[in-house]
């Protein structure tokens, strides 16, 4: 089997092999032919150290799809040749968090590729409770977007309680969930305004786009005529975190689910409380929200900046910084 694999952190460490064994699986899990997986800013910190991550050596790849390629013998829901994607939480199904539903807190599990191997490899081995079928008719680059780049902004707005006819703040509205947020956000009713400095974000359901950060409260205050925002959705950290909070109007709700330009903020509490907002923190999605995903998958579309090979993978990950980058970047696996 061909993966990219790395025996200590570092992407200069990051390597092809083509000897590695395909994963065994045992009677409850599935072993997946890889068609596309998505690059998201996990695998680059996946790779480069920031996180801890088991076992040495590790395959990164947090977003992944494929055919089924074998079953184990208990496995009834899927047989092989269907198309399937896999939910990238590794969860135990007996804690207090999983029998709530809320899978991705489980207390013994973790992120795929962070405390198991991931997809960039030709061959992943998963549990069955962990890959959900998709249409036939999905192209592969949504069916590689939908496990972490649109499962999380929608558990996000859903954790937000976001409403119809409020106004949703998307900060970097044009990046991976972003667009995918703006979808979601106009699904829900919501009047969208996109901080971005892409005009294509239009033909994802932006109503309005704000091209310049720094303006952001400013031009906000404008569009509601003085209410400001119902929800402000900022994954983009300590760099916007100053213009998306002052963003916010009186019984708002800011949301996260990531932090991309930092994590440490500076929190004026008087604001806080006087304006009775919520900060709400997201952390992934349900399986269950998995299930609405694809329903509604068919009114989803992601736009594609670039395609690498698997041998091609470093490259994919560097790009994600690029200046240029203008969309998502997919790994064509098999």
């Amino acid at each position: 089997m061909k993966a990219a694999i790395f025996e200590k952190p570092g992407l200069e460490n990051l390597k092809i092999r083509h000897d590695l064994e395909r994963p065994k699986i045992t009677d409850h899990d599935v072993l997946i032919r890889v068609k596309m997986a998505g690059v998201n800013p996990i695998d680059h910190t996946t790779v480069s150290g920031t996180r801890e991550i088991k076992p040495l050596p590790h395959i990164p790849g947090a977003e992944t799809s494929g055919t089924v390629e074998e079953c184990g013998r208990h496995v009834k829901s899927l047989k092989k040749g269907d198309r399937v994607i896999v939910y990238n939480i590794v969860f135990d199904g007996i804690c207090d968090m999983c029998m709530s539903g809320d899978e991705m807190l489980c207390r013994n599990g973790g992120l795929l590729s962070l405390v198991a191997n991931g997809g960039f490899a030709e061959y992943m081995a998963v549990p069955e409770k962990s890959t959900f079928k998709i249409p036939n008719e999905m192209q592969w680059e949504l069916a590689a977007s939908l496990p972490v780049t649109t499962l999380t902004p929608y558990h996000a707005l859903k954790q937000a309680a976001l409403k119809i006819n409020e106004f949703l703040v998307i900060f970097g509205a044009s990046g991976n969930t972003g667009m995918m947020a703006t979808q979601f956000g106009k699904k829900m009713g919501a009047k969208v305004i996109a901080v971005s400095k892409q005009n294509w974000i239009k033909d994802f359901g932006a109503d309005y786009i704000i091209t310049e950060y720094d303006a952001v409260a400013e031009k906000v205050k404008d569009l509601t005529q003085g209410k400001m925002a119902d929800v402000v959705l900022n994954s983009l950290g300590v760099q916007t975190w100053e213009n998306s909070f002052a963003s916010v109007g009186l019984n708002g709700r800011w949301v996260t689910f990531g932090g991309l330009t930092g994590a440490d903020v500076k929190l004026n509490v008087q604001s806080l409380y006087s304006k009775q907002i919520k900060l709400v923190g997201c952390n992934g999605g349900t399986r269950k929200e998995m299930t609405e995903v694809i329903d509604m998958s068919k009114e989803l579309k992601t736009r594609v900046w670039k395609k690498f090979t698997l041998d091609e993978a470093k490259e994919a990950l560097e790009a994600l910084f690029a200046k240029e980058r203008d969309g998502r970047i997919l790994l064509n696996v098999s």
